[in-house]
Formats: structure tokens, sequence, C-alpha cells
């Protein structure tokens, strides 16, 4: 008997048929061995978009903690149908909301964090030897007020429940059937992975994959809670996410990503003085915007270049505050530039492997696609590029660095 958590996307309940799939998965689990079931849903495909334009179409500013209470309403839709499925077929069950999980959060609606969760309630029932069913996405705030976890949420739920519950393995159910090296829309020779680290997973996740949420991902290497990404509408095992080892290291480069959701600004002629740097990037922190990639260029005459980037939708604000700063530190000018994307290489395998990096600007440079910004780490390398040359860059790199071959 094992304690497993399931948690199932948008397109996996995006209708009654799909929801009676999952019924049928779910059901199949927990007659295996008798096992521990706690099922996580995130709200129908589609759903979270619809209310957002509800609360939009009522007002132009819809107030943060209404709206967290509205959007919770499509998480609470699919796990009370989902119940009376299950209950329907003769299978003990019981749905429970983010507060009823005692899943506190902190007071920061539309984008809350985790501070702890309760397992009284969870425990009951599974000792009951019922099927747990869980709204993901949400939690409850110390005030009592309920709050959402941001887009992708419902896997921090879940990867969360499986970490305070010590699960055997948290299942998060896509419709995808794994972790691929590429995205296979851009790159149509990208192949499944077995399994990839947790630091992998991360970087992915962060530079562009939209597999799994960041958050959930750090949940999950914390913990050391096996993570299984499979899809809802086969039977394949997908990828495994799981601590590092030799054999993953053996490959250099795990995958390759793209990121089309990037802006550059420059700073020209700044004055090259101590503390300079903290006028221009603690504004920017202030307002939550968060800075990628940094480059500085030392002019001889005592001033400096600083260009950094952002994500697109700050772009406008993050231009607004450095034009005020630029002004208050005597700098020259600011320009900026949406027409970037970030293509980055990663791998556990490159801690032990030289010439990565020059592998890498060689074969950009064949196809001559010049690189703007660099930015590197222990497993990953990532370059900023001109947008339009995002696609051909991961295809590049995909087959430069052997990933277009079968395992």
């Amino acid at each position: 008997m094992a304690l497993i958590v399931q948690k199932f996307g948008g397109t996996s309940v995006a209708d009654i048929a799909r929801i009676r799939n999952v019924a049928d998965r779910v059901i199949r689990t927990y007659d295996q061995g008798k096992n521990n079931v706690v099922v996580v849903l995130s709200a129908m495909s589609g759903v979270t978009d619809k209310l957002i334009a509800l609360a939009h179409e009522a007002t132009e500013n819809p107030d943060p903690r209404e709206l967290d209470v509205l959007l919770a309403t499509g998480e609470q839709t699919t796990a009370a149908i989902l119940t009376m499925m299950l209950k329907d077929r003769g299978y003990p069950s019981q749905s429970l909301l983010g507060h009823q999980t005692e899943m506190v959060t902190d007071c920061e609606y539309g984008n809350a964090r985790i501070l702890e969760i309760g397992t009284h309630t969870i425990t009951r029932l599974l000792d009951e030897k019922k099927i747990v069913v869980v709204a993901g996405f949400q939690g409850v705030d110390i005030k009592g007020n309920i709050t959402t976890l941001g887009r992708g949420g419902s896997d921090t739920s879940a990867v969360a429940i499986a970490a305070v519950l010590n699960a055997d393995v948290c299942e998060i159910y896509t419709d995808v059937d794994g972790v691929y090296t590429a995205d296979p829309n851009v790159c149509p020779k990208a192949r499944k992975l077995k399994s990839v680290s947790y630091d992998e997973m991360l970087n992915m996740a962060s530079l562009g994959a939209k597999v799994l949420q960041i958050r959930s991902v750090g949940f999950a290497k914390k913990y050391n809670i096996p993570v299984h990404v499979r899809s809802s509408f086969s039977e394949e095992e997908g990828t495994m996410v799981v601590n590092e080892d030799s054999a993953m290291e053996q490959l250099v480069v795990s995958g390759v990503t793209q990121d089309l959701n990037q802006a550059q600004i420059t700073l020209k002629k700044v004055p090259d003085q101590p503390g300079i740097a903290a006028k221009i990037f603690s504004p920017i922190a202030e307002a939550g915007i968060v800075v990628d990639m940094i480059i500085q260029n030392t002019r001889s005459t005592g001033e400096t270049d600083l260009t950094f980037t952002v994500p697109t939708p700050n772009f406008k604000q993050a231009m607004e505050i450095e034009k005020k700063v630029a002004e208050s530190i005597g700098a020259r000018e600011v320009t900026g530039d949406t027409n970037i994307a970030k293509v980055s290489v990663i791998g556990v395998g490159m801690k032990n492997h030289a010439g990565v990096a020059s592998l890498m600007f060689n074969a950009l440079a064949r196809e001559n696609i010049n690189v703007i910004l660099i930015t590197t780490s222990e497993i990953r390398i990532s370059c900023a590029i001109e947008k339009k040359y995002a696609e051909l860059a991961v295809r590049v790199l995909h087959t430069a660095f052997g990933l277009d071959r079968e395992e």
C-alpha cells in the first residue's frame, strides 16, 4: 500500500467526459493494493480566464481579495463534480477546499505563498479509507481570507500536500506525456526524458518550459518528493523528477528552452561610481519586477552602459522607473527593446564537462545568430538573441548537443 498524490490539470478536467476519465484513473490507483489517494484538481480548462474576464466586465479594477474569492470557485467546481462521480460508483470520498485542508498562506492575493499545511483533516479521511479530493490553487491567509497561488498553483498545492504527508510519489497529469529535451512544437526531434533532476527541472521551469510551476519543483526538491509527469490520456510512463544520479551526469545537456517573454533595458553613460547599481535596481525590486540578465560595459571616460532584462509584461513600468532613475543619477539615455528572446541549454552534466559555452556559441555563430547578453550558472547557459531567431536557435542547439539522437 502506498500514499499517492495525483494532480490533474485543466485540460484533464475540461469537461464531464474528461472528469469521468479522471475518476476511472483515480479508482484504478485506489484499487491497486488499496492505496491511499489524494487528488488535487485544477479548474476546467479556460474557466479561470473566463472568471477573470467576468470580473473585468464588472469593474475596471477588480478588488484583489474578491477576485481570489471568485477564482477559487473554478477548482471548487471540479472537486465537487469528481467527488460526486466517485461516490456514485461506490467509492468513499470527500472534497476539501483550501481552508479545509488547512493550507495557510501569506496575504498576497493572486500570488500567495504557502506558509504551512495542516495534516489532521486529510490524515483522518485517509484513515477512514476515503479518497480525498482537494481543490488546488487556493488557500487561506492568517486572517481567514481566501487566497490563490498564482498561475499553475495547483501544481504547488499538490507537491506541497505530498510533502507534508510524506507521500510515496506525486503524479502530475497533464496534456503532455512527460518532460522533453525541447518543446516538440518547436523542435520535432525533441524526445521525452525518462528522468530529470530537480535542479534541471527548476531551471527549465524558470527558463520557459511550461510543464511544471517552478514553486512546485522547489517544494519537491526541498522535501525529496519524487514527481511523475505524465499524460492523462495514455497509460505510458512519463518523466520522473528526482535527485540527480550518475546516469544524468553522462548527458552534458538535458534540455534546450526558449523564453519569448523578455525585454531589454539599457541605461547609457551611467556614472561609474559606487552605489549607482543599487540606485538603478532598488526601485525595480521595490516594484516587484524580476531582473534576469545584467551586463555592464565600462567606458574609458569613467562612465558605463548598463543593460538588463525584465519580463515583457513589466517592460513599460520598468522603463518609466528607469527614466526617473536616469535623471536622478545623471545617465545620458534609457533605451528599450522588446524584440529579444532567451535561449538556454540546461544539464547537470555541464558541471563536469568543459567546452559547453564554446559549443553553444559556435553553433549559434554558424547560423549568424548574434548573442546580445549571456548569463551562466553551474548547470545552465542562457543567451539573449533576436526574437525572430529563437526557434531556429533551439533546433540548432538541440542538434549541436546530440539531443536529436535516440537513447
